[in-house]
């Protein structure tokens, strides 16, 4: 029987079958972060169980943590007080735990990775939706409740319900200045945000084996924008180049027989998706978001959408967004200016995206009234920058450097918008206050982050670049 990469995963993991598609899987590692872990730490707690194998998990406090001044305690108690927990959690069940202050912290989705914690064929899960992104890798990656996270740690299994698939074929060739980002805005635009809803999506093609790591993570990233707790992307040579020699992975003679294994790691030939969506990526435009859901995107060159030419069940929710955003209808998205600038998050901060950010503010200036700043992904990564150079090109520019952390993507630490303040952001979600109360999101790739902060605008990087902006 031929069968799909998500078959393979699944049927490897079953510990017993159930009815109706639910079965009992086994979960290979998770990891743990300060919101979602302390229910479940005080639910094994409370009923006197261990952790059934501490080693399968990794721990790090990152969606509250302040991004400046780590040498101090979090000024906001809320967040003092989880950090403090996680840690004391950690100690007493024994799990490997990144402090603020040390060379491992970093976001949860960035420093798997980076660890080699996230290898292909395993089973990984987070308490946190964009648990997708380890999927780039091969591995059967998804976010769970706080309730099934003390589950994982109490039996290292979950019953889960085997979903649908679909193969996103990527055709082409991608342009200069168009990135994973947004390969991933388009398609969402065009699929809208439920689109991928009960369905497990393989990305394939030529495009996809082109992108980097960084590309593949971002384009797994954004899957649950489109519906879909799961991302997958086949492992490569690409994939095992990443890998080789991080301190999670296989060595010597475990790494050859793992790499002789994951390169079955793959969709058989003419095996059956229930769903099939193929994209020419060729004459892709970097791509905005003008409204408040991530498929409310169109093409920097583009406009805001006019509520009264759409269909009658669109007018009402299009209507919503443009009043929450300020927008007028049939605005061009190049004569909406900004306040903010957010390089960082699970999704955008990577050394490879700063990298593509440094290339466009080298040498130029951040806009006067604009306040700009890059949060990397994680302390290694940015060590990585620091020592590359990246990190005074932002610093002479007049981007502010911070330390590792979710920051502005979540809001759930003192980075945040001012009611009515317009941020060009790199995350994931531009939902009504996802980056502060009253706050305005557009969502846009690296590269156009950047070129948003030298124009003070929402602008096309191409014409930045090309000197003609």
């Amino acid at each position: 029987m031929r069968r799909t990469l998500y078959d393979k995963l699944w049927d490897s993991h079953v510990v017993r079958a159930g009815e109706g598609g639910e079965d009992l899987l086994y979960i290979d590692r998770q990891l743990v972060h300060e919101v979602s872990s302390p229910q479940a730490f005080r639910a094994l707690a409370d009923t006197g169980r261990d952790l059934r194998r501490p080693a399968t998990h990794l721990a790090v406090a990152d969606h509250a943590v302040p991004t400046r001044m780590r040498d101090r305690p979090a000024a906001d108690p809320v967040a003092a007080a989880q950090i403090a927990e996680l840690e004391g959690n950690a100690r007493d069940f024994g799990v490997r735990y990144h402090p603020l202050s040390g060379a491992g912290h970093g976001i949860v989705h960035v420093i798997g990775p980076e660890q080699g914690f996230t290898l292909p064929g395993i089973t990984l899960v987070c308490g946190d939706s964009h648990t997708t992104t380890h999927g780039a890798f091969g591995a059967l990656a998804f976010g769970i409740g706080a309730t099934e996270c003390g589950t994982v740690m109490a039996t290292q299994c979950l019953v889960q319900k085997r979903t649908a698939t679909m193969r996103v074929d990527l055709q082409g060739q991608l342009p200069v200045w168009a990135s994973a980002k947004d390969i991933a805005l388009a398609l969402i635009a065009r699929i809208g945000a439920q689109g991928a809803r009960g369905f497990a999506v393989e990305y394939a093609g030529p495009v996809v084996a082109a992108l980097d790591m960084a590309g593949r993570m971002t384009l797994c990233n954004m899957t649950i924008e489109a519906g879909s707790r799961v991302g997958l992307i086949g492992p490569d040579e690409t994939t095992f180049t990443y890998l080789e020699g991080r301190a999670g992975a296989p060595k010597g003679a475990d790494w050859d027989r793992a790499v002789g294994y994951w390169r079955s790691l793959c969709s058989d030939a003419g095996a059956t998706f229930d769903r099939v969506v193929t994209f020419d990526v060729s004459a892709i435009e970097p791509h905005v978001t003008w409204g408040t859901s991530p498929d409310q995107g169109v093409p920097v060159s583009g406009h805001v959408p006019d509520p009264d030419r759409a269909a009658p069940e669109a007018q009402a929710q299009i209507k919503r967004a443009l009043d929450y955003m300020g927008l007028a209808p049939g605005m061009a998205l190049a004569d909406i200016p900004i306040d903010r600038v957010f390089i960082g998050s699970c999704t955008n901060s990577r050394i490879e995206d700063l990298r593509i950010a440094a290339g466009i503010v080298e040498g130029r200036k951040v806009a006067g009234g604009v306040r700009a700043m890059v949060v990397p992904g994680s302390a290694a990564t940015g060590m990585q920058a620091e020592a590359e150079g990246l990190a005074n090109i932002f610093r002479a520019a007049g981007f502010e450097w911070r330390d590792a952390g979710c920051s502005m993507c979540v809001a759930m630490n003192d980075d945040r918008l001012a009611p009515g303040e317009r941020c060009a952001s790199t995350s994931n979600r531009n939902f009504e206050g996802r980056q502060g109360q009253g706050g305005r999101t557009h969502l846009m790739s690296p590269a156009s982050a950047a070129a948003a902060a030298i124009t003070g605008r929402i602008a096309d990087v191409r014409t930045l670049m090309a000197g003609t902006d």
